[in-house]
């Protein structure tokens, strides 16, 4: 079976339905054993440390299952000044970790604000990995930001079924628009990254398998997977949380599947599931995010409920 595993990039969409489904726990542990062994040998044994600086919680959108949605009340919003992002980096650079991720709600105009920001990272450190994760932008913004310095954007595009998509997301926010960005991304020479909910509100077996298969089509280079937390204060807040298991077998699917890429074992993982970050990593993740936030705006990027900083 291992070899079988070992090849799952041709795999059917119904053997990888099995994978997903079933209910053997001897076939589900020789996945992300399977999975370990591969990251093991591709990538090695070094988790990758990133530094991750949630830089604002103000966001145009108003997706529904978001913490941070535009119309959420009683959240109290911050962006963080240029000085403080750098301190952030300092401290993360000081510690030894050489990757920074600026991550923050959509915001356009905000989001241009930081080109010399950006410049003064890439100026302090020419040898770090500059990543941005900062929604859907103006195609010429994303230039600026490559010629900026930034070498790195994640975009989850979060779900591949577009009735699905718009099922989580507010009238004016497109499926399209979001494939379309991540394309240019590539185009520009961004080392991009993709990745989905898993559990979100309507999601089934055959939506995330065109997530894989979508994946497959693109070729991301990062790609990041959590499952759905519901928050207070949203459309979804009574739904049900995504399912672990679920994910750390797509964790393990996707190590397989794309046995270069970085796949971290999310903060969102290790909220739902104790010890998720290790359990992460043993079916095949090999990033973990540390958060330099500053601790005074670290709990008002309050993307969903119980978020854990470890």
């Amino acid at each position: 079976m291992i070899e079988t595993l070992k090849n799952t990039r041709n795999l059917p969409d119904s053997a990888l339905q099995e994978l997903l489904e079933s209910t053997d726990a001897a076939l589900a542990q020789e996945l992300k054993d399977t999975a370990r062994e591969v990251c093991l040998k591709v990538k090695g044994p070094e988790v990758l440390v990133r530094a991750l600086i949630e830089w604002s919680n103000i966001c145009r959108n108003d997706c529904l299952y978001c913490g941070i949605r535009r119309s959420r009340a009683g959240v109290p919003r911050y962006s963080l000044t240029p000085e403080q992002i750098l301190e952030c980096c300092d401290a993360a650079w000081r510690d030894g970790v050489p990757t920074f991720v600026l991550q923050g709600g959509e915001n356009p105009a905000a989001a241009e604000s930081l080109l010399p920001t950006v410049k003064e990272m890439r100026r302090r450190y020419p040898s770090a990995a500059i990543t941005l994760s900062l929604g859907e932008l103006p195609f010429d913004l994303y230039a600026a930001f490559k010629e900026a310095g930034a070498n790195r954007y994640l975009l989850r595009h979060e779900t591949a079924n577009p009735e699905h998509y718009a099922s989580l997301h507010p009238a004016g926010m497109r499926f399209s628009s979001r494939l379309s960005c991540i394309r240019e991304l590539k185009r520009l020479g961004f080392e991009t990254g993709m990745g989905m909910m898993v559990g979100s509100p309507g999601q089934t077996t055959e939506d995330l398998i065109l997530d894989l298969r979508l994946m497959q089509e693109i070729g991301p280079d990062m790609i990041g997977i959590g499952p759905f937390i519901p928050q207070s204060g949203t459309p979804f807040e009574n739904c049900p949380a995504g399912n672990a298991e679920t994910t750390l077998r797509l964790l393990a699917i996707m190590r397989l599947m794309f046995p270069e890429a970085n796949i971290p074992a999310t903060t969102a993982l290790a909220t739902l599931l104790p010890g998720g970050k290790q359990a992460g990593i043993q079916a095949g993740a090999n990033v973990i995010m540390n958060v330099y936030t500053p601790l005074k705006e670290r709990k008002k990027y309050d993307l969903y409920k119980g978020k854990t900083d470890v």
